[in-house]
């Protein structure tokens, strides 16, 4: 459906141009009436083209600059006191198991990010999950009690080849070359752990966000000094 909005205004233009074209050489070789004709339906057909182009793209800018991809899913169960096992599913189905200590998750990712006329043309932001770690509310406790951090950009067995390029380093080697992109930064999203609970990680067009996704997680981030439903 997004092309729609540049094939119609292009379809449009290029019957306007002959219209008008058509107009224009009757005009040159003496047929007023037909040409003129020919020359304002062309106008009109231009001018209407243009008028769909320019809605479009304003209707494609709200579209794409909130467009949301999902990332994965965290499920969380408690093992014993700010210990928890968590279930990080990716939207492939692809699921793994890790453990986790302290009061909340926190995943990190790097983000490609367009400039805004690129998401208009369909690019979407692009993202490379690096990390899942554990977080205490306490910096104290942060300082000095377990920590948990997990590698996420490490490749099963057999998945990474000798011969495959790293597009990310190819992306920031290229970046000051290439106007669409706008920026490759880090990106982190955190929320607190509680059992039962599951959560949806989603990339937007400006990077990650996570919000409850059941009931569970929904009481964690609403109490525990997080904000409190009214």
């Amino acid at each position: 459906m997004v092309w729609w909005w540049w094939i119609l205004p292009g379809l449009l233009g290029f019957i306007g141009v002959v219209f008008l074209g058509t107009g224009l050489s009757s005009l040159f070789r003496g047929r007023i009436f037909g040409g003129l004709l020919g020359a304002i339906g062309g106008s009109g057909i231009l001018a209407g083209g243009a008028a769909i182009a320019l809605f479009g793209m304003n209707l494609q800018t709200f579209q794409r600059l909130t467009y949301e991809q999902p990332v994965a899913e965290i499920s969380l169960a408690q093992t014993g006191p700010q210990r928890f096992d968590a279930t990080l599913t990716l939207p492939d189905g692809t699921a793994r198991e890790l453990p986790l200590a302290g009061d909340e998750w926190r995943i990190e990712a790097q983000v490609l990010r367009w400039r805004p006329w690129a998401n208009v043309l369909g690019l979407n932001a692009q993202y490379r999950l690096e990390r899942l770690s554990g977080r205490y509310r306490s910096v104290d406790q942060e300082l000095t009690d377990e920590r948990t951090a997990h590698d996420l950009t490490l490749p099963t067995a057999g998945e990474r080849q000798p011969w495959d390029l790293d597009a990310w380093l190819l992306a920031r080697r290229m970046s000051r070359h290439v106007e669409a992109v706008d920026t490759l930064y880090g990106s982190a999203a955190y929320m607190p752990m509680a059992d039962g609970a599951t959560y949806e990680i989603w990339l937007t067009q400006s990077g990650l966000i996570a919000r409850p996704a059941n009931p569970a997680a929904n009481t964690a981030t609403t109490g525990g000094g997080w904000v409190r439903a009214e």
